[in-house]
């Protein structure tokens, strides 16, 4: 009886232990947020506060809206790469329509929306009724909405309205209005997928296109309700999106298909179709939310984020890929088990997060350092002139003993908006900014402004708010002495192109202005084309090559930074130094080399690492209370082969 009542003891423990190995593994991308949370929770005190748990969820939002539609798709064994593209393009619609020719909000908002649904329905027409692979019409769609968002706004961030941008706002002060959302966003999803007919259809052509084209479904229609739904999806997360930057930008959203993607299969869904839930893609969006908020906040190296990113992803997916070989049930419709097991997952995930609350209000409680503390969000790190401001930073950083967090926002409007949120949510002493766009970093400043954190810009301005310092050079003036010095190689008379920066940039504007203001002087120079190339040494071979074959006369060539200069020299060859004068901006040391070389006449140097050790010494003034200029110019200076040797930089 004894040994009986042993094994029935045993059996039991046994089947209680198997029963919560089971339901981990049931629910992997659940437990690898929990993971996360535990980890992040205790190697950062800032992490499991309420403002950075919020902070996390606005930062989720777009990209779980567009992971929502996408799972559709996904179940229904399709793709979707265009969300990106038509998220930015619903969103330059509504702020093109409302704000440039005076369309009602209300009208505006419904043309976004429809412009969502147009292009899904273009995808699934091609899919469905052109017999094109999934892959190439939503890539085709992704160049178009791309390509239609740019000519619509001229290359130039739109103002979104004032009604509109209410959605990146808060509630009661406390409660960001993008999560609402979100939540709302996938309430539909889930409704859709397990309560409706073209719910049920998805799983059905997921499975097994061919046997629910014998069962009866028409399955060509049902792809054309599926890609348009995606689009619906895409356009409501373009516009929250914007409004969170209260801009439309043309460029928004760059890459996001793939973030979406990646959630969808993190939270459970198969490449293969047919499986897949609304909860699993709003815990995979969590999850790369979760790891980009806590790898800001442990001031891990920008690079190596992308490294760390990509490994979690990853392992995330052999997770779930573990679980489907140990026979887990499959995550369909019917929400992956019964339902007092999907509530006991939930209920244990709620135990565990209030056991790290408690342990790390015991850890964090009582640490306190008296280390000033500084963020500062670089627009990229994919050029040297960005890199050497860091490294003027950190170093006046370290000589004054400062912990100075840099990230990079990799041009991404967005994606640096998330990063001075964290900053500000983490309550760094001050934070210094180089924006991707002057106006959409403006709620982001406005909101570390509100927090009494003081803000420096360094390079470019911020509009639409106030920072306590701006650093940069005088870029008018360097644009004026670009000018002087193209014209005066040319004798005043020549055929030039001008390759413009980073539209939205203060400095991409000052440097033009300059640039039209010295060229006044000068009647006999002729301006023959102007294209953006974004300071970007690929884009500039591109846009030089494609513009030598309108103009293979131009005689000479103003870049707006070093970057784009030394893309100039690389499409003009022979030509450049010789037949063709080529002026750059910044100083870098390659277009230093390049003056040296000879290739490059001159270049307007800036002095990057002094811009970043005068940002830090702002910025650590700022924090003491002691008086701030609002404006600090460091000297630009021509230097061309006469006088680079003695150039120190």
């Amino acid at each position: 009886m004894a040994t009986d009542t042993l094994k029935s003891s045993t059996g039991a423990s046994g089947a209680r232990g198997g029963g919560l190995r089971r339901l981990l593994l049931d629910n992997g991308a659940l437990t690898a947020l929990i993971v996360l949370v535990v980890a992040l929770s205790a190697l950062s005190g800032d992490f499991l506060t309420t403002d950075n748990l919020l902070n996390i969820g606005v930062q989720a939002a777009v990209t779980a809206i567009l992971a929502f539609g996408v799972t559709f798709v996904i179940v229904s064994a399709g793709i979707d790469l265009s969300v990106g593209s038509v998220a930015a393009l619903s969103a330059t619609v509504l702020a093109w329509s409302a704000t440039s020719h005076g369309v009602p909000v209300f009208l505006a908002l419904v043309l976004a929306v429809a412009t969502g649904v147009a292009a899904g329905l273009v995808n699934g027409f091609l899919i469905a009724y052109g017999k094109l692979p999934p892959f190439i019409a939503t890539l085709a769609m992704l160049s178009v909405a791309r390509g239609l968002s740019l000519v619509i706004s001229g290359g130039v961030p739109i103002p979104f309205p004032d009604s509109v941008s209410h959605l990146g706002d808060t509630l009661g002060d406390w409660l960001p209005v993008p999560v609402l959302v979100m939540v709302l966003m996938g309430v539909i999803a889930a409704v859709v997928l397990g309560r409706t007919y073209i719910g049920r259809s998805m799983y059905a052509i997921g499975g097994n296109e061919e046997a629910a084209r014998l069962s009866g479904l028409r399955v060509k229609r049902q792809k054309l309700a599926i890609y348009a739904l995606s689009g619906v999806f895409a356009a409501v997360a373009g516009v929250v999106l914007a409004s969170r930057l209260s801009s439309a930008q043309p460029q928004a959203a760059d890459g996001y298909e793939l973030d979406a993607i990646a959630a969808v299969v993190i939270g459970g869904a198969s490449l293969a179709g047919g499986t897949g839930k609304a909860s699993g893609t709003l815990i995979g969006a969590l999850i790369l939310a979760v790891l980009r908020n806590g790898l800001n906040l442990l001031n891990v190296s920008a690079f190596w984020q992308q490294v760390v990113i990509g490994v979690v992803i990853a392992l995330a997916v052999l997770l779930d890929t573990v679980r489907r070989k140990a026979g887990a049930t499959p995550v369909t419709s019917g929400g992956g088990g019964p339902k007092g097991k999907q509530a006991a997952t939930y209920a244990l995930a709620a135990v565990v997060t209030v056991a790290i609350v408690g342990a790390t209000s015991f850890l964090h409680g009582s640490s306190s350092s008296t280390t000033p503390k500084m963020g500062l969000s670089l627009s990229t790190l994919n050029n040297p002139f960005f890199v050497q401001i860091r490294s003027g930073a950190q170093a006046e950083a370290k000589k004054r003993g400062v912990d100075l967090t840099v990230t990079d926002a990799q041009n991404d409007a967005s994606q640096q908006a998330n990063q001075l949120q964290n900053f500000t949510s983490s309550g760094l002493g001050s934070i210094i900014v180089n924006p991707v766009d002057s106006d959409a970093a403006s709620n982001s400043v406005k909101a570390a402004g509100k927090a009494g954190i003081p803000v420096i810009a360094v390079d470019r301005g911020v509009n639409k708010a106030s920072v306590d310092a701006l650093v940069a050079s005088d870029n008018v003036a360097g644009g004026e002495q670009a000018a002087k010095t193209i014209a005066e190689k040319l004798g005043g008379r020549g055929r030039i192109a001008i390759l413009q920066g980073q539209a939205g940039t203060s400095a991409a504007r000052e440097r033009a202005a300059g640039f039209a203001k010295g060229l006044k002087a000068y009647p006999g120079i002729r301006v023959v084309a102007q294209q953006p190339a974004d300071f970007d040494r690929t884009k500039g071979l591109d846009v030089m090559s494609n513009l030598l074959q309108a103009h293979p006369d131009v005689q000479g060539v103003i870049a707006a930074n070093d970057e784009m200069a030394l893309g100039a020299i690389k499409a003009l060859g022979s030509k450049a130094g010789t037949s063709v004068q080529v002026v750059g901006f910044d100083g870098t040391p390659d277009g230093l080399k390049a003056v040296k070389d000879g290739t490059l006449h001159a270049s307007v140097a800036q002095q990057p690492s002094q811009l970043g050790r005068i940002a830090v010494d702002n910025a650590l003034k700022a924090v003491q209370g002691k008086k701030v200029a609002q404006t600090v110019k460091v000297p630009v200076k021509v230097v061309t082969k006469d006088n680079v040797a003695g150039f120190s930089g």
